[in-house]
């Protein structure tokens, strides 16, 4: 068993980049490129696939309010989620009944919430302590690693007319593998971690709730091109080896926004370039609905690939540089919020799914949203630093 004080900067980055890909790169974003394939081949409806997604959702949600009630250790909350994650992907493939789906996924959502809470507090302080903290960068380019690699899993499967259960049975064991090789370094005893404050210690102040509040928004605002571009893609390129690599840069764009700000923005503070973030994202929410061709899905693709591990990356610093060692609770209120707002977006999706502007509505909604929140970062940075300098 390893020791908090055994534990370098670059074992952290390697255990936290490789915990996320599995966390959040299978356990939350794995359906989105099997959903054209089992729509193809399940018979899956966008409605159905709309439920689906709601159910992660919600599950991500239940997770995240977990965690800002019982407040467990980062190690706690790390293996548990990691051991939901590998459970969950596992049974997707052992099922093609809807209702289990709806099970599975729910799960999934609750792990993936556990372990991005757990993983990205125990990074992040690690990291700190190691006096490395702009190497987070690498630790958060794990979820777009996870995304390449579950795109490219899909990508597989269906050039070779595979079924989806192919798909899930091999990212569940990838996730199995991940879940075993980082068990040991979540180590249990940092339950006993003297800087960890316990639940219901703290209470969240104005500058908190602001950042909960914009981090729901954001939710909201990625989620409709999160879980649905594939699909869209799928409408305007018939050829499955062509559409099918959206997803894959996709995360490519995610991976390297985080380690490329690491190494050019250290200097830039977190709140700004999660407020410039969003209003990239939002051109790229937008962008399928001024044209559907593939050059405008390859932009939205690189726009919100490329903003939105940016922004959930410059949301942890912050929640740390604001909280402290209560950042941990603060982290997974943020994260609750997040889940809210995303819970939202295939809920309306599937509400309008009679229409076939469907998912161009949602779209513009979204990327509305994620330009309002953009403002209201930029405002409360400017009061910030009003009141600073009376």
């Amino acid at each position: 068993m390893q020791t908090k004080q055994a534990i370098s900067p670059v074992t952290a980055v390697t255990v936290g980049t490789l915990g996320l890909a599995a966390a959040m790169g299978i356990g939350r974003f794995a359906f989105t490129p099997l959903l054209p394939l089992m729509q193809a081949q399940s018979g899956l409806s966008l409605a159905q696939g709309g439920w689906l997604a709601a159910a992660n959702y919600a599950g991500y949600l239940a997770g995240a309010l977990g965690c800002v009630l019982a407040n467990p250790s980062p190690g706690t909350a790390a293996r548990a989620g990691l051991a939901g994650v590998a459970l969950a992907t596992l049974a997707m493939g052992l099922t093609g009944d809807v209702p289990a789906w709806l099970l599975w996924r729910a799960l999934a959502g609750v792990a993936s919430a556990l372990a991005l809470v757990g993983i990205s507090a125990w990074a992040l302080q690690k990291l700190e302590r190691a006096e490395r903290p702009h190497w987070a960068g690498w630790v958060f380019a794990g979820v777009g690693t996870g995304m390449v690699f579950a795109g490219l899993v899909s990508l597989i499967v269906g050039v070779q007319g595979a079924t989806p259960s192919a798909g899930w049975l091999v990212l569940g064991a990838a996730a199995a593998v991940v879940l075993v090789s980082t068990w040991p370094w979540f180590a249990s005893s940092q339950a006993a971690d003297p800087t960890r404050v316990p639940a219901g210690a703290t209470r969240f102040d104005a500058e908190a709730w602001r950042l909960i509040g914009c981090y729901g928004v954001f939710g909201f605002g990625y989620i409709i091109p999160a879980t649905f571009l594939p699909a869209l893609a799928r409408q305007l390129i018939a050829d499955p080896a062509t559409f099918r690599w959206v997803w894959p840069v996709f995360g490519v764009a995610a991976s390297v926004s985080t380690v490329a700000a690491s190494l050019a923005l250290r200097s830039v503070a977190p709140r700004r370039i999660w407020a410039t973030g969003q209003v990239v994202m939002a051109a790229g929410v937008a962008a399928p609905v001024v044209a559907s061709n593939v050059g405008m899905l390859l932009f939205a693709a690189i726009a919100i690939g490329g903003t939105f591990m940016l922004i959930t990356m410059a949301g942890m610093q912050e929640a740390r540089r604001i909280a402290g060692n209560a950042a941990g609770r603060l982290i997974a209120a943020m994260t609750a919020a997040f889940a809210l707002g995303q819970l939202l977006g295939p809920l309306v999706v599937s509400v309008l799914s009679s229409r076939p502007d469907a998912l161009h509505l949602s779209s513009l909604a979204a990327a509305a949203l994620s330009l309002a929140s953009a403002a209201v970062l930029t405002t409360s940075r400017r009061l910030d630093d009003a009141r600073a300098h009376r």
